[in-house]
């Protein structure tokens, strides 16, 4: 069990396309604020990529850290529009999203393209934050392990080590609609997950960190996190405000 192995839980928070400068850095002081650290858990905020370096030196000296919210997988070269692993950890990054389902669905983002920036990530000494899950068509279906350990396999091929690596099941379908998967489907889903990743690395399963994200709040993490198998959550819209974000980590165990 988590408890037992004390896996230290992680809150992120995904801003997405909000927020200007001023705005990003003035969210990124407050969660500073009232963050001061926790032994059992991190705390780590991925503003635009217009924003990074001013809130990466807004949260100097803090217990929180920067992520980015993707990248590419090459360190430099004529990519128009890319950004590097090189020049996010330039930035201060110490971790960075690849394959959110809004990257999937609106980028045509593959699980191939997901595995090469994982490896690159990791080369760059970032620590990735992988984002798996099913859309409600496929849940309906039925396939929803089918689909999830698809995209877990793939993320994952020829990676040698976990320790710089976290997966965030995010069904689909609970992402900014209000729905959140209650917390025995979610664990279902978390311990398939850490069950496939028993059978391709052995026991780095125990140590693996797991989010759940889709339209966590204050108001529902607490039941979430005290799952076996859930070390935190990915969290969008509830993120954009610091009571709602500093409420939600107020509730980690």
């Amino acid at each position: 069990m988590r408890r037992i192995l004390m896996r230290k839980w992680i809150v992120a928070g995904n801003w997405k396309m909000h927020n200007t400068i001023a705005e990003s850095i003035a969210l990124a002081r407050a969660i500073k604020e009232g963050f001061s650290g926790s032994a059992n858990g991190e705390v780590v905020v991925a503003p635009p990529f217009t924003a990074l370096s001013a809130v990466g030196d807004a949260l100097k000296g803090s217990a929180v850290r920067l992520a980015a919210q993707n990248m590419y997988s090459e360190d430099k070269g004529a990519f128009t529009g890319e950004i590097s692993p090189v020049m996010l950890k330039d930035a201060g990054c110490a971790c960075v999203i690849i394959g959110h389902s809004e990257r999937r669905k609106f980028f045509s983002e593959t699980d191939d393209g997901v595995n090469a920036k994982v490896k690159k990530a990791l080369a760059a000494g970032l620590k990735p934050i992988v984002c798996v899950g099913e859309t409600d068509e496929e849940r309906v279906q039925g396939v929803t392990q089918s689909v999830v350990g698809r995209q877990v396999r793939g993320a994952l091929a020829g990676v040698e080590k976990l320790d710089d690596v976290v997966i965030a099941y995010e069904p689909v379908w609970a992402i900014g609609t209000g729905k959140v998967a209650t917390s025995a489907q979610a664990e279902e889903v978390h311990a398939f997950v850490r069950g496939l990743i028993r059978e391709l690395f052995g026991a780095a399963a125990e140590e693996l960190r797991i989010l759940y994200g889709g339209s966590v709040t204050k108001d529902n993490v607490a039941e979430l996190a005290a799952m076996e198998d859930i070390d935190g959550a990915l969290v969008g819209g509830a993120s954009l405000k610091p009571d709602g974000f500093l409420g939600i980590i107020a509730k980690m165990p």
